[in-house]
This record gives structure tokens, sequence and C-alpha cells, in this order.
């Protein structure tokens, strides 16, 4: 890629390296805001409704100027995200068609590849860099409000498809101890669905435990009116109730069969505090499962795509976030094992299992007192 001489000695190759790393990391940053401008604005929905479409038909289906449509039609075309289906030689008149691979990625949110909102969570982190850096120089912290409603949404959004097809089938499975109570009927079971956010894990178990009653409970009060708002459309009020408070709370102690704690544990300022206090909410014979991100055991460099995408999120979001008080850990998204396994411990857990759930991204523990 360089224009330089070219040259075959290691520390030239690792040089093209590193510059085809950087120019096509830039693309892909490109493209991920078009990607944004398309979810955000619904363009790939109108697409999906249409066999194909013109830059003006789109702008009218979808509400933007012609000229804008016209451009982002071709960055798709030419990034491949849709395909050109007529072309007579003038930009106003080529028409377009979302493939049906494409449209599930970008407009299903039933679907497990439903991967639009990544890009929101992106240029969510974009948007936060001038907090981020000013963190970086102080060591404080970004609290989660700082990034706006597109991280919210975008993790809600990213994360659904899982809560609502696999938990139920996969996931609390693993613990047919745990499951055998919440299908009873005799004695509801109740759960504590903890650091909830839009509340999708929480209606989740509802549909797959109606006999069981889930308490939801986040400190983010837009992420508890958000999941209010799901479960009363979700029809679930009498079985999924939406608290904004601390899981510390000593009211709350010895009621649950069940705690949970789904890709939040790494976010928190304190975790031992929290799995602790995640301890004291259960009834004998209870237990906490915890659902994080499937990072590899130990430190290596270079990582693989998951371990960079990981450390990708941590310094920009996961450890800003969890360093907001002067006690904060500041564990990042990086949570391995052996990390889990300590603050357990240091919570008062006498067991940690790791279970046998398959999943691209996420890795899951059962905690027993």
């Amino acid at each position: 890629m360089s224009g330089g001489t070219t040259s075959t000695t290691p520390g030239a190759d690792r040089r093209e390296a590193v510059l085809e790393r950087l120019f096509l990391g830039a693309i892909g940053a490109l493209e991920i805001m078009h990607v944004y401008v398309g979810d955000r604005l619904g363009l790939y929905t109108a697409l999906a409704t249409m066999p194909d479409s013109s830059p003006g038909e789109l702008a009218v289906g979808a509400g933007i100027a012609e000229r804008y449509a016209r451009e982002w039609l071709e960055q798709q075309a030419v990034a491949g995200l849709l395909d050109v289906v007529s072309d007579d030689g003038d930009p106003r008149t080529r028409r377009y068609r979302l493939p049906a691979e494409a449209a599930e990625i970008m407009t299903d949110a039933d679907s497990l590849n439903y991967l639009a909102p990544l890009a929101s969570l992106v240029v969510s982190l974009g948007q936060t860099l001038p907090a981020v850096l000013e963190a970086f120089r102080t060591g404080s912290g970004v609290p989660y409000a700082a990034y706006g409603e597109d991280l919210r949404t975008g993790i809600a959004r990213l994360n659904r498809p899982m809560f609502l097809h696999q938990l139920g089938t996969d996931w609390v499975p693993a613990l047919p101890d745990i499951e055998a109570r919440l299908r009873a009927t005799d004695k509801p079971a109740r759960v504590a669905d903890l650091g909830c956010g839009s509340g999708w894990s929480s209606i989740a178990l509802s549909r797959a435990y109606p006999a069981a009653q889930i308490d939801g409970i986040d400190l983010d009060e837009p992420s508890i009116t958000e999941a209010r708002r799901n479960a009363l459309a979700a029809g679930l009020t009498d079985r999924v109730h939406f608290a904004c408070r601390d899981a510390g709370d000593p009211a709350l102690a010895g009621r649950y069969d069940l705690v949970t704690f789904f890709e939040t544990l790494h976010d928190m300022d304190d975790p031992v505090a929290a799995l602790h206090a995640a301890a004291a909410l259960l009834v004998p014979g209870g237990a906490v499962l915890v659902g994080d991100e499937k990072v590899a055991e130990t430190f290596t460099a270079p990582g693989d795509e998951l371990e960079r995408f990981n450390y990708g999120c941590s310094a920009l979001h996961c450890l800003p976030v969890g360093l907001t008080r002067p006690t904060s850990v500041g564990t990042g998204t990086v949570i391995r094992p052996d990390t889990i396994r300590r603050y357990a411990r240091a919570a008062g857990f006498s067991t940690v299992t790791v279970l046998p759930i398959e999943h691209d991204f996420w890795r899951f523990y059962r905690l027993d007192p």
C-alpha cells in the first residue's frame, strides 16, 4: 500500500502490514458510519419493502433528500452491501436491491444474525471520545449515561435476540435444579435480573418460565423506563417488574431462587460488592448465573478477532464506566475466568462452575454460596 520503495526486509513487511491495517480500519470505520446512517434513518427498512429502488424512490420512501439517497446507495453498493439491479449510466435512475441475506442482518430485529445495532454502539464510542481522552489524562471514569441513547439502545437491540432465543432454551437449562424451581407452579420462584438494562433478559425469563416472578433491577433510570415500556408492550407487567434501585438493599435479601448478571459484571465499579449483594438475595439452594465476555483465559498478543473486539470496547467504554469512583477496581471488558473466580471467592461463594454452554460471544458461570 505504501508508495515508497518495495522491500522484502522483515521491518518493511511489518511496516506494510501496519499501513494496510490502518487503511482497512479506516474503511471499516467509514462503512460502519454509513450503516449507522442507514439504520437510524430507516433506509434499510425502506429498501426491504421494495423489490428494488432508485435514489428518488428511496428518498420518497424514507423521507430523505434525493441527492443524499443517491450517494448513500452508491456507497453501499461499492461496499458490497447492496446489489445494482440495473444501470443505464445515469446515477439518478440506477436501481439497487437489498439482498435477503443483508436484509436479515440489517432489519430483522428477532434474528440472531441482527447486527446493524453494532453501528450505534461504535458511533456512541466515537461521540464520547473527548470525555474518554480526559479520563485517560486524569485516571477518572466516564459515567454510563454520558454514552447516550445510541449505546444504551444499541446494546439492548444487539442482545435482545440472544435473550429471546437462547436464555430459556440453552442458558438456564444448564442449571437443571434451578430451572425445575422456575417451572414449579405450586410455589412460584423469583428471579432478580441485576443490571437488566432495557429489560429484554427479564422479559425472556418471564416468557420461558411463566410461573416465575421476575424483578429487573438497574441503576440507570432511562434503561428502567425503557424496560417498563417493553414489558407493557409484551403484556407481562403482571409477572415482570422493574426498579431503579441498589441490589444491596436489605429489603431484598433472601427472596430469590436465581440471580442473573448478563454482560454487566465487568462494567461494575465494585463487582465483589455486587456479587456479595447477589449472594444475600438468594434463598437456600439458590444460585447466581453470570454471562459475560468470552475472552481468552490468558493474555495473548496478537489476539484473535474476538479478543481485538473486546479490547477495542474496553478502553473506550467498559473501563471508563467502571472507573467512576475512587475505589473502583477497573475490570474492563476483558474479564477472564480467573478474575470471576477471584471476585466470587472474595464475595463469599464456595463454588464457581464454568457451564457447558456453547456461545460465540459469552461464557457462562454458576456461582453457589
